[in-house]
């Protein structure tokens, strides 16, 4: 441990017995707060009487000439106001200056008056400071009336003393105030805080649900629709050539393999149990793409590939966003070209990023995107005639990658008279370009 770094201890014993007893009496006065108004205020009456019916006021008073019935009003007036100390805290101080001007003008000087410290008190804690400069001016008059009418000594030892003590109640009162606006702050602040984590994690729950729907499409709809190709072309070649069909199940079961290991590792990210090796299993990149076109082609798709002008390293999310696109785009085309249809996928790479453009030339609609950056609004979804009830997911969960980058993406028909459907994805360009590559398959 750091010598400079503070050590902290338990509160002694004491202070704990002090703080729970604070704890409790503040949770009676939150909970019923009249009945400790009542509490309050009876015992100061009870003194009060008990100072008045013993004479012990007679010890300190100037005149102890005063009739017994005035000393036991003023008593009763400098004391019953304390019930509305709260609700009343000015009108209560009022009253009970008033009758402190008797206490002081009569020369009774009951102890009694000190009690008008507990509503200046209460003024500081819930009032404007402007009411408490008001309240202290106004509990000057007792003070003044008691030394010009029975002077003892000079004025300043008279009046001074109590006004150190109203004005260290009144600071009192400030602090206790101050403390509790800045715990109050505090309860609000953690309560704010509290609720933008459970929004924040309700944000990281529905991103994270949709990245899971998108990954999940990307990988089931490409790699069964890959599979249904290969058993729909097994089943024609069983008869004629069995070769072609023993082949077509070898690609069936390998395409199978892929697809369960590609979603044994989305499923095993998101348990808490999981290897840190299986955490860390790469996302697909571009330097699948050959395996990806080499298994639509096996599908009985052709597909010609070609990349162009000086190649740069993507961040690995650019390079899962084009693997996606391209394995999107021809997973379509596999489901929805028609037979006789080819695909082309083009890589090009400039200065101001990385092109893919994916075209095929099979069936297509007349209903699409184009030119939307990061969003689209579509008619229809894939552009090929889908299936009822076909949500659009894929080329959405495009439009999300793309957007994530600052990318634009279109998709649609091709220029006439050509037909088919044409899917062009553009990155910005983030890092250096490195060697040179320029091939064609």
């Amino acid at each position: 441990m750091d010598e400079d770094e503070p050590v902290a201890h338990d509160p002694h014993p004491l202070t704990q017995h002090v703080q729970r007893l604070v704890q409790r009496v503040r949770a009676v006065d939150r909970r019923r707060p009249l009945v400790w108004d009542l509490l309050v205020t009876g015992f100061f009456v009870t003194a009060g009487l008990i100072d008045f019916a013993g004479g012990g006021w007679r010890n300190i008073a100037h005149n102890t000439g005063v009739p017994g019935w005035l000393v036991l009003v003023t008593t009763l007036g400098l004391t019953v106001p304390l019930l509305w100390r709260r609700r009343r805290p000015m009108a209560a101080l009022a009253v009970m200056v008033l009758f402190g001007t008797v206490n002081g003008g009569t020369g009774a000087m009951l102890q009694v008056a000190l009690v008008q410290l507990v509503v200046l008190f209460n003024i500081a804690l819930r009032l404007p400071l402007r009411t408490l400069g008001r309240a202290g001016a106004l509990m000057l008059a007792p003070l003044v009336v008691g030394t010009v009418r029975y002077p003892r000594g000079s004025w300043d030892q008279q009046i001074v003393p109590q006004v150190w003590a109203y004005a260290l109640v009144a600071l009192l009162g400030i602090a206790v105030r101050s403390r509790q606006d800045y715990t109050q702050a505090l309860v609000e602040r953690a309560h704010r805080l509290e609720v933008e984590r459970d929004q924040q994690a309700q944000l990281a729950a529905a991103a994270e649900r949709t990245r899971i729907a998108r990954e999940m499409h990307d990988i089931i709809g490409h790699n069964l629709s890959v599979i249904t190709g290969l058993a729909d072309g097994g089943r024609y070649a069983a008869a004629k050539s069995p070769e072609h069909a023993a082949k077509a199940l070898d690609a069936i079961g390998s395409t199978s393999r892929q697809a369960l290991a590609e979603l044994r590792r989305l499923l095993d990210v998101l348990r808490d149990d999981v290897p840190e090796a299986a955490a860390l299993t790469p996302q697909p990149s571009l330097t699948d793409l050959d395996r990806l076109v080499d298994g639509v082609r096996s599908a009985g798709l052709p597909v010609r590939t070609a990349v162009r002008g000086r190649a740069v390293t993507l961040p690995q999310g650019q390079q899962l966003t084009v693997y996606r696109v391209v394995q999107e785009a021809l997973t379509n085309t596999l489901k929805h070209g028609g037979p006789g249809a080819t695909a082309a996928v083009d890589i090009a790479y400039a200065e101001d990023g990385v092109t893919v453009t994916i075209t095929d030339t099979g069936r297509s609609g007349r209903t699409g995107l184009a030119g939307h950056t990061g969003r689209a609004e579509l008619a229809d979804p894939t552009g090929h005639p889908s299936p009822a009830g076909h949500s659009g997911r894929g080329l959405t969960g495009m439009q999300e990658r793309t957007s994530l980058y600052g990318g634009t993406l279109e998709a649609g028909p091709r220029p006439l008279p050509a037909s088919g459907w044409q899917v062009r994805l553009h990155l910005p360009k983030t890092t250096a370009p490195t060697a040179p590559k320029d091939t064609a398959r």
